[in-house]
């Protein structure tokens, strides 16, 4: 704060001639004492010319604390206050945190070097972005934003992941070279996991799988500095750049829409807005001078899939990722390989595909073909019951709280469960998924109602009843004796009057 030399004038009148302190000649004056002590040339926590020092407390402590900040500048006033404690300080923590401010060495800022602009399909910049939890069936996960950016032109390809593991990378890294229709000769990353197995300086272990994939494109892998964000700006800026244009203001509430609104953004904003450096030109139009200058893309794109050995338990399932996957019961308590993409799994003997399934990015979900199950059926009987929960279960998550009900009523689950099972045969998946749903959402439980809404969905719907099913084990066989029906219209004579 500069004040004006009268008021200089002032301070020094009243501090040498009047002999007030400091704390008054502020307060009457209305400045700030900092101002007072400049005005005078004292320093904080010292005493003015002329004035007898006064001792304080950390007096015989002063050399440790400057010690003790030369050596952990960042050391806090209060750890220094505990350690003086030990040592026979009686002061307070203000007195240390005051002396600490004069002799604590002051960090020396970092001065970055402007990069240079790369050459047209010299460079692309990767790095995700965390988005935030999605409910997905089970629970929740959490999404992530992969984003790669051309060093040059600045056209950016980007998608949502749930992983963050080297087996996604590959996939990302697939498309966004599918996307640009070439590949630049360097990708730049951070330092994560998925990415560098081990550092020391400059030396690096990159994570085989990414060195695998960049042999394949023709691509030299490069990492960032530790702790300088400076030579990734590019995809740092275009992170923030899809944060304020793109996610702000927007839910995701599940990842196939996401990505599809996403690619229309990246297509319809993100290519024609204006290029940072060339602003006479957008970013598409310096995208199609940089694009022949990318490496051609292979014959053949990289697998990407992830394949590791499969047990498969006695109930012919595989546990990957917290779900459980069915296979054919005959390979019960043997060994799979599992190969999975992020839309897929798939299940191999000897190289030969014996199951598959849409994969569920859930939590302890149950993806079960009714086929696999019709198997267990047919071998082992006695366990009808409770494989037919299994199956309800599987189709209608919820159904739980209609078993529930059930229970709660004194009704015979095993027998109930029979009935349903014959409702689902009878109208098919889809009419009986919307009579379940319908029966939960009114709170109802008896049989009779969820039959009487699947004949109401089959009728909405327009559906015939398959009846062949009735002849086809769903009631039971039974011996008819014909006879002739001319006596039906006669009077018994042993009939009552």
């Amino acid at each position: 704060m500069t004040v004006r030399s009268e008021v200089e004038a002032e301070i020094r009148r009243l501090f040498h001639a009047e002999r007030w302190k400091i704390g008054t000649i502020a307060r009457y004056l209305a400045i700030h004492h900092d101002v007072v002590r400049r005005v005078l040339g004292v320093l904080p926590g010292s005493s003015p010319s002329g004035n007898r020092p006064r001792p304080m407390r950390i007096d015989p402590y002063r050399e440790f604390v400057a010690e003790q900040l030369q050596r952990y500048p960042r050391l806090r006033a209060t750890r220094l206050h505990d350690m003086l404690r030990e040592r026979g300080y009686t002061g307070g923590v203000r007195t240390i945190r005051r002396f600490a401010t004069q002799v604590r060495p002051v960090p020396r800022s970092e001065v970055y070097l402007r990069l240079p602009e790369p050459l047209p399909g010299e460079q692309a910049q990767c790095d995700w972005a965390h988005v935030g939890p999605v409910a997905v069936p089970g629970g929740e996960r959490s999404l992530w934003l992969f984003v790669m950016i051309l060093a040059y032109s600045r056209a950016l390809w980007a998608e949502f992941v749930f992983e963050l593991t080297a087996d996604s990378l590959r996939r990302s890294l697939v498309r966004a070279a599918a996307y640009f229709g070439g590949c630049t000769r360097q990708w730049l990353f951070d330092n994560p996991k998925s990415i560098v197995l081990e550092r020391q300086g400059a030396a690096v272990r990159f994570n085989p799988d990414l060195l695998d994939l960049a042999s394949h494109y023709h691509v030299q892998p490069r990492l960032c500095a530790v702790g300088k964000g400076n030579q990734k700006g590019r995809v740092e800026r275009s992170i923030r750049f899809l944060r304020e244009r793109f996610l702000d203001g927007r839910t995701i509430y599940d990842i196939e829409s996401g990505n599809r609104e996403l690619t229309g953004f990246l297509s319809g904003i993100a290519m024609p807005r204006p290029h940072p450096v060339l602003r006479d030109r957008s970013v598409a139009q310096v995208f199609a001078d940089e694009q022949p200058r990318l490496l051609p893309l292979p014959v053949r794109p990289a697998a990407t899939d992830r394949l590791l050995p499969a047990q498969v338990d006695k109930t012919a399932s595989v546990r990957f990722d917290t779900n459980t996957y069915s296979v054919p019961p005959r390979f019960a308590e043997r060994m799979l390989t599992l190969v999975a993409s992020d839309t897929l799994v798939r299940f191999l003997d000897r190289g030969t595909e014996v199951a598959r399934h849409d994969r569920s990015w859930g939590r302890r979900q149950l993806i079960e073909r009714s086929e696999h199950r019709e198997e267990i059926l047919a071998l082992k009987r006695a366990g009808q019951d409770l494989k037919g929960r299994d199956r309800l279960k599987a189709l209608i998550p919820g159904i739980d709280t209609l078993y529930v009900r059930w229970l709660d009523s004194g009704r015979s689950l095993s027998h109930i469960t029979v009935k349903v099972l014959k409702l689902l045969d009878l109208y098919g998946e889809a009419v009986f998924t919307e009579a379940v749903t319908e029966v939960l959402a009114r709170g109802l439980h008896d049989p009779g109602a969820l039959a009487q809404l699947c004949e109401q969905k089959r009728r909405t719907h327009d559906r015939p009843v398959p009846l062949d099913l009735a002849f086809s084990g769903h009631v039971p066989d039974a011996d008819v004796i014909p006879h002739t029906l001319e006596s039906y219209d006669v009077e018994s004579e042993d009939a009552p009057e």
